[in-house]
């Protein structure tokens, strides 16, 4: 089983299609490196977590330091912003499912946020 600390230290593959989601198995055990806000959706093609914050400019600054992450890793998730509210749920489209870098991606926006 990978720890947090192991996800962060590796870097997102490129991933264009043609491999196979992770299977639930392989998804639950990577579960247990994040943060337990994470959360898989029902579909169980994508994990999601919620963050608050105590104002407009806390929550903008997170937006931004996760964009970063997105953009260093060339993985980026959808956020849905509000204030003092960040949804931040991440999966690999090109695969419509969860691979290895959703997980090392959350494992970098739970040290942001810790």
């Amino acid at each position: 089983m990978a720890t947090k600390e192991q996800l962060i230290q590796k870097r997102c593959e490129p991933c264009e299609g043609g491999v196979p989601p992770l299977t639930t198995d392989a998804a639950d055990e990577l579960m247990k490196a994040l943060h337990e806000d994470w959360s898989r959706t029902d579909d169980g093609k994508a994990i999601v977590r919620d963050f608050e914050f105590g104002g407009y400019h806390r929550t903008m600054g997170f937006v931004n330091a996760v964009a970063w992450i997105a953009e260093s890793e060339g993985h980026h998730p959808d956020l849905v912003v509000n204030y003092g509210k960040v949804r931040c749920l991440w999966n690999t489209h090109a695969i419509g499912g969860l691979s290895e870098n959703d997980f090392i991606c959350a494992a970098k926006v739970d040290r942001l946020f810790d």
